[in-house]
Parts: structure tokens; sequence; C-alpha cells
């Protein structure tokens, strides 16, 4: 079965910066999605949890697509993020996505119900009916307390719609089950330390919300790898890029980072909308840190080739 829509490269689940009064700010949104455009990103995701979709209403989340949709206007690929843990909101989600314009949906498990796999799969089909797009699944059962197994995704395959799952399980079997018995199924890194394994078994894409401030040295990573088929490069720049994957994967502030990563490069993302609070600065002076020997370390290693 041919998919809807292939995924290949770079996509970017795109930070909300807000005012001081937790309203969005669209002006620094813009900004935020003419860079990442600029820099060769192959798609943006709006609404997705690095986007703090938990901490925002439906209502709000539309509004932030539809300008989403607006400003990047056919550029690249908008996929919009229907998580949420009411079915009718992410029925609603699917539904407006739709008729907004977006290119695709972002399909999870809902949080804290804890379907069974035949419960889970005929939730994300209604979603899928909804709107009618090409579907990149997303698997964190570390936030939703439930994996994408076997049976859930013999029926969710049935659709033509499901073209992809983004594979956040850190669980390295889930790589080789689905590289072996879902291959009609692309497989999207959703884990940023294990990028270079993704690849290594056939991935073609990678979710990285790391990407929002650095997305020519995770656009360096997927090239050397995907393109170039260099894994003794990949290697290299995966080993630069290691320690930002321990603050953002292991360090328990992730949407912190990723939005005072972006203010750090200059697009000023505000505040963090409660129960997150900002980093402090001694958390703000080690990312810096990171952010700088990584990019050195990433420009020597392209210089060199």
């Amino acid at each position: 079965m041919t998919p809807r829509m292939t995924f290949r490269g770079i996509y970017t689940p795109v930070v909300t910066p807000f005012n001081t009064d937790y309203s969005p700010d669209f002006g620094a949104l813009e900004a935020v999605l003419e860079r990442l455009i600029a820099s060769g990103v192959y798609g943006v995701i709006s609404g997705g949890s690095t986007g703090e979709n938990y901490a925002m209403t439906v209502a709000e989340r539309l509004e932030v697509a539809r300008h989403t949709v607006r400003i990047v206007n056919g550029r690249v690929p908008v996929i919009m993020g229907t998580g949420a843990m009411l079915p009718a909101d992410s029925l609603a989600l699917a539904s407006g996505g739709k008729d907004m314009g977006a290119d695709a949906l972002l399909i999870a498990t809902p949080p804290y119900a804890v379907p069974t796999e035949r419960e889970n799969a005929l939730n994300t089909l209604a979603i899928d009916r909804a709107a009618d797009l090409p579907v990149i699944l997303y698997n964190y059962p570390g936030r939703m307390g439930v994996n994408m197994g076997e049976e859930f995704l013999d029926r969710v395959g049935r659709s033509r719609n499901i073209c992809a799952i983004k594979e956040s399980s850190g669980d390295i079997n889930r790589v080789h089950l689905l590289a072996r018995n879902y291959p009609h199924i692309q497989m999207s890194c959703g884990m940023d330390d294990q990028a270079l394994e993704f690849f290594a078994w056939g991935a073609q894409s990678w979710v990285c919300g790391g990407s929002n401030f650095l997305p020519e040295e995770h656009i360096a990573l997927w090239r050397a790898c995907v393109v170039e088929g260099d894994f003794d490069k990949g290697r290299r720049i995966m080993s630069a890029m290691m320690p930002l994957m321990r603050v953002l994967e292991q360090g328990g502030k992730f949407v912190q980072c990723i939005k005072y990563g972006v203010t750090h490069q200059g697009i000023d993302t505000g505040a963090i909308r409660p129960p997150l609070k900002a980093l402090n600065k001694d958390d703000k002076r080690g990312l810096e840190q990171v952010i700088r020997v990584l990019k050195t370390t990433i420009q020597t290693i392209e210089k060199e080739g």
C-alpha cells in the first residue's frame, strides 16, 4: 500500500511563544516559523506537547494552528496535533485541522485512560475519519500509559491514511518490530538519543523538539545518515549532540529547555504556562554551554566532511 504522504527529513514540533499574560505571541511564532523554514526543516507540527498543548484550550490550539497554516502558506507541510484527554477534543482538533488546510494529523493515545489496544485503535480510527487526512501516529507510553502494540497497529494499519509512526517509547526492540513487521508504516524517530539507531534501521524522518533552536545541526545528522549514508560522520555528529540529548531527554525540563534554547538563539518565546516554571540561572548557563560546544563541534565536523 503506497502511503498518501511521505515523511522524510526533520519535522519540528513548534513551541508556542506567549506574552506575559500567557496569551499566544503570534509575532514571535511567525519569527520561529520563518527561521525553521529558512533552515530547511521538512515540516512543522502545531499543537504538540512541545507547544504546551496540555496547558491550552482547544480554541487556543485551533487559533495557533490557523496562524501557523497562514504563515507557512504551503511552503512545508503543517501537521495538526490532536492529542487530548477528551476524545471529543481530539475530534474537534482533527476536523478543525482539515478545515483550515493542515496537511496531516498527529494522533496520540489519550493520556490517563489506559485504553486496551482495541479501544485505542477504535479511537484513533474515529479521529482519522473526522478529517480523512494522512496520519502520523505518536507512540509515547511514558506519557500515555500504554504502547501502540501489534493488535493496535494491525487494526489501524488497514486505513489508507495511517502513513507513519513517531516512536517515542525508548525501547529499541520497538524499532526492530516496526522495521521488520510494519514496513508499510513509515518509522519516524521520536527518541532523540536514539536517532542514529533509528536511521540505521531505515527511519527517514525525525520529529525533534531541539530543532526549534538547532535546526541546522539536527539536519546535519539526518543528512549524514539518511542522504549520504555516512554513519561514521553520523556517529561523530551524534556524539557531539549527546550532551544536548541528555539535557532534553533526562533533565525533566524538556519544554523549558526548548523554549529557552529558542530565546537564547534570538527569538523571545516568553512565558511558560503553569504548572511548569522557567529555567533557573544555573540551568540556563548549563544549556548555553552545551549549545556553544555542540555548534562549534558540528561546524568542525561539517568542514572536515
